[in-house]
């Protein structure tokens, strides 16, 4: 079984992290760093709360949702800036997919980080397909975007996560799913476990 990481490293390309130093080698005897990170910079997971659906938090997950035996990969990769998102963009998918199963949209968004197209001209989830992953029983629904909508439309942002994240736990910011050479993976997904969180920086792992 071959390990794929599928998170973005922490650099000064993400909007939302910094770093300084705070104690070094040379004056202190140890290295130590001081970060400053958005809860919602590079690949994290929204908690409800982020959208007050309900008051649910990051550290009331229950630890077992982050372990996913099959996750199915969706090469999107053709489609087009800002593009709304469908059933039928799954191409087969919904014939083969059983409640619990989660979705990795693989859109090579990634490619574009450190652009004003990463955040600007994103293709993003339809309510119709929002409707349908929590219709389907979805567990996970993962994302190559920085959001699952347009962030630029507060109604639209608000709704499609709203929708969602009554049932179904967003993971936004993937990198790497082009590194995929199978249908579905096996996904490890553990965030920081940060008290009343409304979402934290996500360590994503795909098995294949």
């Amino acid at each position: 079984m071959r390990a794929v990481d599928l998170t973005l490293p922490y650099s000064e390309k993400l909007r939302g992290f910094a770093q300084k130093p705070a104690k070094t080698l040379l004056q202190d005897g140890w290295n130590a760093t001081t970060l400053t990170i958005y809860s919602h910079a590079g690949t994290h997971m929204d908690a409800p709360k982020h959208f007050g659906v309900g008051t649910q938090s990051i550290d009331q997950f229950d630890v077992s949702r982050f372990i996913v035996e099959k996750a199915w990969v969706v090469d999107l990769s053709h489609v087009a800036e800002k593009a709304l998102l469908e059933v039928q963009d799954l191409g087969t998918i919904p014939e083969k997919l059983v409640p619990g199963d989660a979705i990795l949209l693989r859109t090579d968004w990634y490619l574009r980080l450190g652009t004003e197209a990463y955040r600007d001209m994103l293709p993003r989830i339809s309510e119709e397909l929002a409707h349908w992953i929590v219709d389907r029983g979805v567990s996970i629904i993962g994302v190559e975007t920085p959001s699952v909508a347009d962030v630029h439309n507060l109604k639209e942002v608000t709704r499609i996560h709203q929708i969602l994240l009554e049932t179904v736990i967003i993971i936004e910011g993937l990198a790497f799913l082009d590194a995929i050479d199978q249908p579905y993976v096996k996904l490890l997904a553990f965030p920081l476990k940060i008290e009343n969180g409304d979402g934290a920086p996500c360590r994503v792992i795909a098995l294949q």
